[in-house]
């Protein structure tokens, strides 16, 4: 078999990324699969039909990362000042519902987005971002010009790299178990989860029926607040991707 060619020039993928910083830390591995792969046990009855409840998204306020389209799976990254901002604004988003639960992700930036939006959240390891594998911290438009054509993680996947990476059906499952929790709560009054853009576009897609690649159609800026609910007896979208102003463009991440 003939060894493949390295493009003239390109440095190689470990270079580009740089993800495993003190500053930056990714997941370890082993906490991963502690953490995240050690599903939790499913409830003893069966989902209710058509709570009155709404299901309340949050995507985390800007980070650096999120800022210039860098894939921010499991690094650690903080708020920018900016971030901070649209948290606050998001808590005022929120501020009339009738909260029973409230849980987030176990990344910093959803937990500060939680705090600062005013919300008394707990953590739930199972609404952990999307793990990019080697495409962590990497733009699309770098990925593309590496494969040299129009790759996106939901179209084509990611690959292996410091963590072993997920499919976008293993994201779906993770969201199906956060579901399964939250919607009985929803009998009884509204949910909240604070977590990430890539994630709650595959949860939305769960919740909504359909296949969880149609979370590629449904952009979600970060700061922003999402609705989810039931019209009638139908999983519906009652408010989507709203923020202190209306989105001028997609998001890049």
């Amino acid at each position: 078999m003939l060894a493949r060619r390295r493009r003239p020039g390109r440095r190689s993928q470990a270079s580009l990324r740089r993800t495993g910083s003190a500053r930056y830390p990714v997941v370890p591995g082993a906490e991963y699969a502690r953490r995240v792969d050690a599903a939790d046990p499913l409830p003893d009855r069966p989902a209710p039909d058509n709570p009155q409840g709404k299901l309340v998204l949050l995507r985390h306020g800007e980070t650096e990362w999120s800022r210039t389209g860098r894939h921010t799976g499991r690094t650690d990254v903080p708020l920018t000042e900016h971030g901070e901002e649209l948290a606050r604004a998001a808590g005022e988003l929120v501020r009339g519902y009738d909260f029973r639960l409230v849980l987030t992700s176990p990344l910093q930036r959803a937990r500060r987005t939680a705090e600062l939006a005013g919300l008394d959240a707990e953590i739930d390891p199972q609404l952990i971002e999307w793990d990019y594998g080697g495409y962590e911290g990497r733009t699309t438009q770098d990925i593309r010009a590496e494969l040299g054509y129009n790759w996106s993680a939901f179209t084509h996947g990611v690959i292996r790299g410091e963590t072993p990476g997920e499919t976008v059906e293993e994201v779906a499952a993770r969201a199906s178990r956060v579901l399964t929790r939250v919607l009985p709560a929803m009998v009884d009054g509204d949910v909240a989860l604070v977590a990430h853009g890539h994630y709650l576009r595959i949860l939305a897609a769960v919740f909504l029926r359909q296949a969880p690649r149609f979370g590629a159609s449904i952009t979600f800026g970060a700061g922003s607040v999402s609705v989810l609910g039931y019209d009638r007896e139908q999983p519906a979208i009652l408010a989507w991707n709203h923020g202190p102003q209306l989105p001028l463009e997609p998001p890049r991440s």
